[in-house]
C-alpha cells in the first residue's frame, strides 16, 4: 500500500527537519510543499531531499495558503498513485504516533476520510482559553450544518487522512486555498458520500500561534458556511434526491415565514393604533409558526440522522 504524507510548509525551518526525520518507515513518500517561505525552509528542504529518498520537494512561486499547498500536494499524491494520503503540519505540533491511528480505519474499510479530534482530551482542554473553547464549539456547530457531517466534532483539525478514491472524486476547484481549507474540504466530501471518522488524539497547545484569527472566524466564516448550507440543502434534497425531508422543508419553510411575517405585520398595525388585536389575528400566526417550526425541526432531525455512514466494521491492529 502506497502511503504519502503531505507537509504544507511556510516558514517552518525550526521544525521541518525533525518532522520529516520522524516519519514512520512504512510511509512511502513525504511531499513537502514550500509555500513561498521567507526563512531558511527552502535551503533545509533542498538539503534533506538529497539525503532522504522518500522526500519529494515542491515549491510555489507565490504564496497560496495552506489550501493551495495541499492542493498541489494532493495532485502529486494522485500522480504517485498513493492509496492513502495524510496531511501533517510542518510546525512540529502533530504527533507522529497518530499517523497509524488515522490510517487504520481507512485500511479496514470503515472510513474514506479520517481526522483528529482534540476534544476527547479533557485534561488538555482545561488549558485552552474559555473564549477559544467557546469559539470552537460554535464554529463546530456551524460547520456540521454546512457540511452535513453531524458526527464530526472537531472540524477544523488539520490532521487528516484520505483514501485515493475519495480524493480523486473531489472537485479541487471548490476547495478554499487559505484559512477555510479544512472546512471546504469537509463540505465537498459530502457530495462524494465519503464516510468520515474522527480519531481521538491528545491536544497539544504550546506557544504556537493559530493562523485562524478571531476576525476571520466571526465575520468571514458565517457567510461562507451559510452559502454552503443553502447549497447543500438544495442539492441534497431537491436536485440529487427528493424524500420526506424535502417535503418537510417545502411546506415548513413557507408556512413558518408566512406566519412570522403575518404576525409581525399585524402586531405593528394594532400596536401603532393602541388597540388590542382580534383573537384570530393572534392565534393564526401562532399556529402557523408552530406548525412550520415543527416541520423544519423534523427535516433537521432527518438530516442529522442521515450523514454518510457505513455498517459497523471491526478495526483491528
Amino acid at each position: 500500500m502506497i502511503i504519502s504524507v503531505i507537509i504544507p510548509c511556510y516558514n517552518v525551518s525550526q521544525h521541518i527537519e525533525a518532522v520529516i526525520c520522524k516519519m514512520p518507515e512504512d510511509i512511502s513518500y513525504v511531499i513537502a510543499v514550500n509555500d513561498c517561505s521567507t526563512d531558511e525552509t527552502d535551503c533545509l528542504l533542498s538539503r534533506i531531499q538529497k539525503e532522504n529518498k522518500r522526500l519529494i520537494y515542491l515549491k510555489h512561486d507565490a504564496n497560496q495558503g495552506v489550501g493551495g499547498a495541499m492542493l498541489t500536494g494532493f495532485q502529486k499524491a494522485l500522480d504517485l498513485e498513493s492509496d492513502i494520503t495524510i496531511k501533517m503540519d510542518g510546525d512540529g505540533q502533530m504527533d507522529h504516533a497518530n499517523i497509524h491511528k488515522l490510517i487504520r480505519p481507512i485500511k479496514a474499510g470503515a472510513a474514506d476520510f479520517s481526522k483528529g479530534n482534540r476534544f476527547r482530551d479533557f485534561k488538555a482542554l482545561k488549558n485552552m482559553p474559555a473564549f477559544r473553547r467557546l469559539g470552537n464549539l460554535g464554529l463546530s456547530f456551524l460547520i456540521k450544518a454546512a457540511s452535513g457531517y453531524w458526527n464530526v466534532f472537531d472540524p477544523t483539525n488539520g490532521f487528516i487522512a484520505i483514501h485515493k478514491d475519495t480524493l480523486s472524486a473531489i472537485n479541487f476547484n471548490k476547495i478554499h486555498k487559505r484559512y477555510f481549507f479544512e472546512s471546504s474540504l469537509l463540505i465537498e466530501l459530502y457530495y462524494s458520500n465519503a464516510v468520515v471518522i474522527e480519531v481521538p488524539m491528545k491536544a497539544q497547545y504550546a506557544d504556537e500561534k493559530s493562523n485562524l484569527s478571531v476576525s476571520k472566524s466571526l465575520f468571514e466564516f458565517p457567510p461562507k458556511l451559510l452559502y454552503a448550507f443553502i447549497r447543500r440543502i438544495i442539492l441534497k434534497y431537491f436536485l440529487f434526491d427528493f424524500n420526506i425531508a424535502s417535503l418537510y422543508i417545502l411546506f415548513g419553510l413557507p408556512v413558518f415565514l408566512f406566519g412570522t411575517v403575518y404576525g409581525i405585520t399585524n402586531y405593528i398595525k394594532y400596536a401603532s393604533h393602541n388597540t388590542p388585536a382580534p383573537t384570530g389575528t393572534v392565534v393564526i400566526p401562532t399556529l402557523l409558526i408552530i406548525l412550520g417550526f415543527q416541520l423544519l425541526l423534523s427535516a433537521a432531525n432527518y438530516d442529522v440522522a442521515n450523514y454518510p455512514k457505513r455498517n459497523s466494521i471491526t478495526i483491528s491492529g
